[in-house]
């Protein structure tokens, strides 16, 4: 069975990630949305959880970071 993340950069030029992953979400609401962003306040983080993210990195991505958060999704 395909299992499948998304990466969501929370800052885009037309709709942002925000916005984006709420309507993700309205269409499939199990598949995990991992924010990212370079704009890492607590803010911005509790933001994208209430958006409907299920995680969230900061940039730039540690590669070990991320392969950790996407096992933890995977299992």
């Amino acid at each position: 069975m395909e299992r499948a993340i998304i990466l969501m950069d929370l800052k885009m030029p037309v709709t942002d990630g925000y916005d984006a992953t709420k309507e993700i979400k309205q269409l499939n609401p199990n598949i995990p949305i991992i924010a990212q962003t370079a704009y890492s306040t607590r803010d911005d983080q509790e933001k994208a959880i209430k958006a409907g993210c299920n995680d969230f990195i900061s940039k730039p991505i540690d590669k070990e970071i991320l392969l950790n958060v996407i096992d933890n999704y995977l299992k």
